[in-house]
């Protein structure tokens, strides 16, 4: 669809950045770099330009770049609930000034909290909330905002993987890699996140998380 998108219109901003989700999204990552940048280059103010290459870069673990876009995307559209807080969460992994990074994560839970007084069923942004909660020493909330999130989509495979995150932040091993085992099983299959997301970071070296990655590494080889 992008593609004929590109070819009735080549200067539409929105089928580049399209183009360059789908292109991330099957690791064809030089190729989706020449599309964000031309989306960006086209419409300085689209927001998924900023969004879906910031997201990029985060996922194949480049935070500085993508720090600066989830910067701009911030900017573009400062109300939306995603990029405050995968924007803390990269700050997080850059391991910048704590004081610094724990007002980032403050900053998204004001965005979220506005944007759930509106869409008080939005699981993504409950779960995104959480994050920052739990980061934020406020464990209990987090933790509720997570099973809101669960009760509304139980078997959505970003749900069981963020709560997984949520679980992995407070230390919760076995209930994060309990749920990290889910996501997968729910098809959340994404190595290049489970790789390289910040938010894990405490459970890599657990023997059942090296298990878990392990097969799903080998599952991919023989896939």
């Amino acid at each position: 669809a992008s593609r004929k998108a590109l070819e009735l219109d080549p200067e539409l901003a929105e089928a580049h950045a399209s183009r360059g989700h789908y292109l991330s999204l099957v690791a064809r990552d030089e190729e989706a770099k020449g599309e964000f940048e031309a989306a960006i280059r086209l419409n300085p103010q689209l927001y998924e330009g900023y969004y879906f290459y910031a997201r990029s870069c985060l996922i194949h673990g480049r935070l500085q770049e993508a720090a600066k876009l989830f910067e701009e995307a911030c900017r573009v559209r400062p109300d939306d609930p995603q990029s405050p807080s995968l924007l803390a969460n990269v700050y997080e992994g850059m391991n910048l000034d704590a004081a610094f990074v724990e007002a980032a994560h403050r900053r998204a839970v004001e965005v979220i909290e506005k944007h759930l007084e509106m869409h008080p069923d939005d699981v993504r942004a409950l779960y995104l909330g959480a994050q920052n909660l739990c980061r934020l020493g406020q464990n209990d909330r987090g933790l509720e905002w997570a099973k809101r999130a669960i009760a509304i989509d139980p078997e959505d495979s970003a749900v069981s993987y963020n709560v997984a995150c949520i679980h992995a932040i407070l230390g919760h091993t076995e209930q994060a890699i309990d749920y990290l085992e889910k996501s997968i099983a729910c098809g959340f299959g994404d190595k290049e996140i489970i790789r390289n997301d910040p938010y894990l970071n405490p459970i890599r070296n657990h023997p059942r998380y090296i298990a878990v990655w392990n097969k799903l590494t080998a599952a991919d080889s023989r896939g």
